[in-house]
């Protein structure tokens, strides 16, 4: 008996050891744009998050993976609170931006939708000129001078890595765009109003290959300024792109950890058993 005990204490000490991951992942908290806490969401009686967990870095990408239904698309938008656009949600638990609960009445949703932008996956841009695409949220924000829009448009398209292909053309109708064109222009219209975080949910999932080459090497550019998530079905774009990588499943937060890592070496074998394409 005592070695049957003695091995079932192994397998907790074992055990044990997985709040050691999270712990790391604290650790980052100075480095931390978005910090997520036990949360937990529902859509009606329908639990679609359980217990999420983590703390998004600065400059920084992050990808979110796992099968279609796990709960990728919900995460992402709480992030900025857009999820509450469905009347039948609720959560509990806490998100925090920059130590501000975005769930505080305090806390305006108008700031929090500046500050963490939303590309997603189809290109939406507005039936309007290039320019009074990007232009839109600086005037909603009561920017009239020309010659600081204009500066604006500039300095976003640029951003988004599209000002040469686009400054001659900046009174046509967006929808004249290709689809990569297009999509580069809903980045730049989320980087006109100065965000520190992007949220991108699947944002080449409807482009060719060449656009879609195109957007993953802005994601790179822009991690130098601003923090991203990125929800992806596509695993091996998560592992170009990507810092850290979490996996999701079932509404649960799986596995979290530095994107070399999850992939060469997951703890979980349920994310070992996705990554190598048993499930998914």
């Amino acid at each position: 008996m005592s070695k049957v005990m003695e091995k079932k204490t192994n397998v907790r000490n074992e055990q044990t050891k997985k709040p050691e991951v999270k712990s790391e992942v604290k650790k980052e908290k100075t480095n931390s744009i978005i910090e997520v806490n036990d949360l937990n969401l529902w859509y009606g009686s329908d639990q679609a998050l359980y217990e999420v967990s983590m703390d998004i870095p600065q400059e920084r990408v992050t990808a979110i993976i796992g099968p279609s239904g796990c709960g990728k698309s919900t995460f992402l938008k709480t992030l900025n609170r857009m999820v509450e656009m469905v009347p039948i949600v609720k959560t509990s638990g806490s998100i925090k931006y920059r130590e501000q609960d975005i769930f505080s009445s305090k806390f305006k949703e108008e700031y929090l939708r500046t500050k963490v932008g939303m590309v997603f996956q189809k290109p939406n841009p507005f039936p309007k000129s290039i320019y009074d695409n990007v232009a839109y949220g600086p005037r909603i924000h009561g920017v009239k001078k020309k010659e600081i829009l204009d500066q604006i448009v500039e300095k976003s398209l640029k951003g988004a890595a599209i000002w040469d292909e686009l400054k001659d053309r900046l009174h046509e109708n967006a929808y004249g765009l290709s689809g990569g064109q297009q999509q580069r222009v809903c980045i730049a219209r989320a980087l006109a109003v100065e965000p520190d975080v992007i949220l991108m949910d699947e944002p080449t999932s409807a482009l060719d290959p060449i656009s879609t080459a195109k957007v993953e090497e802005l994601v790179q550019e822009l991690k130098e300024k601003y923090s991203i998530v990125i929800v992806t079905h596509n695993m091996q774009q998560a592992a170009r792109i990507s810092d850290k990588t979490a996996f999701f499943l079932n509404g649960e937060l799986i596995e979290y950890a530095d994107t070399d890592n999850l992939f060469q070496n997951p703890q979980d074998k349920r994310t070992e058993d996705y990554i190598t394409g048993r499930f998914g």
